[in-house]
C-alpha cells in the first residue's frame, strides 16, 4: 500500500494511479489493485506487479505528479536483506523492536500481532521475548549476540470477507558495549618522571589504526598512591568488536633511558557464541583483556627498568568494567 500526502487531498477526488506504460487507470480489471482515499492497494501483491506507478493529483488551477518504483520479491530467505527493516540493540540490555508502518491497519487487526525469530513463531509467555500493550512492540530481555537475526511481525485483517496477512521483516543489530583497559605503570617515588605511554595495534598507532575513532586512547594521566608515583593511559573500545579478536595490543611507555612494551589481546570467553552471526560485524557478548601493570624498580645501575604483568579480567558488560588498581 502507498499512499499520497497531501493535506488538501480530501477536498479534491481527481487522484488517479496508473502503471507506468499503461494508459489504463487503477482499479482498472485487476480486482487485486485498488485505491482508497490517496492509497493504492495491492491485495495480495506478485512478482508481476514490479514496476513504476504514476500518481496524479489535478485540481482546477494545476496538476502534480509522483512515481514510486515496487519491487515484489519470492519470500524467501534469500530475499530478506532487500526487504527488511533495520533496527539496532545493544548487549545486556533491554532490546525493543517495533513492528513498523502498522499505523494503517492495526485498527483493522484487531490488535493481533504474531512475531516469530527467523520461522520460529514466538511463545506469549516467554520470558525472553516480553509482549507489552502495544502489540506492535516486542521487549528483548538482556539483549545478547544470539538475538542478532531476521525477525519477522504479522498482522491479519479482513477485506471484504477475506483474510489477509501484513508482513514486516525486521533485521536485528547487537552492538556491543564499551570497554576500557587502563595500562597503568609505577614511578616509584619520583616526582619528575617524564615518562610518556601509548597504545599500539598491529605495531601501528592507535588513531592510524582506528582512524574513525572506534578505539580511542584516553589522555595520560598522571596520580600517587600511598606515596607512590603512577602514569596511566587508558585504551577505549566503543564498541568492542570481533575484529578486535585478531589484533595485538601493545602498552609502550618510554623515557630517556629505557623503552618497554607490554601486548595483551581482547579474547572470546562466552561458549554460546553463535558463529552463524559471527559473518556480521557484530559485537560480542562477553570479553576479557588482560590489564596492564608497567612497574620500575629502582636498582643500583641508573636506567634499569623491569616490567612484571599483574593480570586481570576485564568484562565487557556496562557497568562491569572497572579499571585496575
Amino acid at each position: 500500500m502507498w499512499s499520497y500526502s497531501d493535506a488538501s487531498t480530501s477536498s479534491y477526488p481527481f487522484l488517479t494511479w496508473r502503471k507506468m506504460n499503461s494508459s489504463q487507470l487503477i482499479p482498472g480489471d485487476e480486482p487485486r489493485l485498488l485505491v482508497k482515499d490517496a492509497s493504492l492497494w495491492v491485495l495480495p501483491a506478485v512478482q508481476p506487479d514490479s514496476g513504476t506507478y504514476i500518481c496524479t493529483f489535478r485540481n482546477a488551477s494545476h496538476c502534480e505528479e509522483m512515481s514510486i518504483e515496487l519491487k515484489v520479491f519470492k519470500d524467501t530467505e534469500a530475499s530478506l536483506p532487500f526487504v527488511s527493516y533495520s533496527q539496532i540493540s545493544t548487549v545486556s540490555t533491554t532490546g525493543l523492536l517495533v513492528c513498523p508502518d502498522l499505523k494503517e491497519f492495526i485498527g483493522k487487526t484487531g490488535g493481533n500481532v504474531q512475531w516469530y525469530k527467523g520461522s520460529v513463531l514466538l511463545d506469549r509467555d516467554s520470558k525472553k521475548f516480553l509482549r507489552v500493550r502495544d502489540p506492535t512492540r516486542l521487549l528483548i530481555s538482556n539483549t545478547s549476540l544470539e538475538d542478532a537475526c531476521f525477525y519477522r511481525c504479522v498482522a491479519t485483517f479482513l477485506h471484504k470477507g477475506t483474510k489477509y496477512n501484513i508482513t514486516r521483516n525486521i533485521k536485528l543489530r547487537v552492538e556491543g558495549s564499551r570497554l576500557i583497559v587502563p595500562c597503568k605503570v609505577f614511578l616509584g617515588t619520583d616526582t619528575s618522571s617524564n615518562t610518556i605511554v601509548w597504545w599500539m595495534a598491529n605495531s601501528t598507532f592507535i588513531s592510524v589504526a582506528y582512524p574513525r575513532g572506534r578505539v580511542t586512547e584516553g589522555l595520560l594521566h598522571q596520580y600517587s598512591e600511598n606515596n607512590e608515583n603512577y602514569v596511566e593511559v587508558s585504551l577505549i573500545f566503543d564498541p568492542v568488536t570481533r575484529e578486535d579478536l585478531n589484533t595485538d595490543f601493545k602498552c609502550v611507555a618510554k623515557n630517556p633511558r629505557s623503552l618497554q612494551s607490554l601486548h595483551t589481546t581482547v579474547k572470546e570467553v562466552s561458549s554460546t557464541f553463535s558463529w552463524g552471526i559471527a559473518l556480521a560485524p557484530l559485537s560480542l557478548v562477553f570479553l576479557v583483556v588482560a590489564g596492564i601493570w608497567m612497574h620500575r624498580r629502582c636498582k643500583q645501575r641508573a636506567g634499569l627498568t623491569k616490567l612484571r604483568t599483574d593480570n586481570q579480567d576485564f568484562p565487557s558488560g556496562p557497568s562491569q568494567i572497572k579499571e585496575m588498581n
